[in-house]
């Protein structure tokens, strides 16, 4: 309770200034309430089944890293590549009109 009583203090509080120092230990008290479930209720630890469950457990976490950067990675590329700058290099200069189609053969 209290590693879910602590990051509910500091945002309803508003006891930091900055956002991002906030933002910053929201994350690692999340990540410290991850293991200690992982570690007191999940039972997890390297002897457990043999050390299968940990064994499993890196692996989903090294799936996640690749989807996760392989998603934002994409995602940034599109945003570069189908949203280019109006102005700067690799523009191609306008078309002047379009011609009229209805005399061509």
């Amino acid at each position: 309770m209290i590693l879910t009583a602590i990051p509910f203090w500091l945002v309803m509080g508003k006891v930091l200034d900055r956002p991002g120092v906030t933002s910053a230990l929201l994350l690692g008290l999340a990540a410290v309430q991850i293991v200690v479930h992982m570690v007191y209720f999940l039972h997890m630890n390297a002897k457990s089944e043999g050390g299968w469950t940990l064994l499993a457990l890196i692996f989903t976490v090294v799936l996640v890293v690749i989807a996760l950067s392989g998603s934002l990675w994409v995602m940034f590329h599109l945003n570069e590549n189908m949203m280019p700058s109006m102005s700067g290099a690799g523009h191609a200069p306008a078309a002047g009109p379009m011609p009229d189609m209805r005399n061509m053969p």
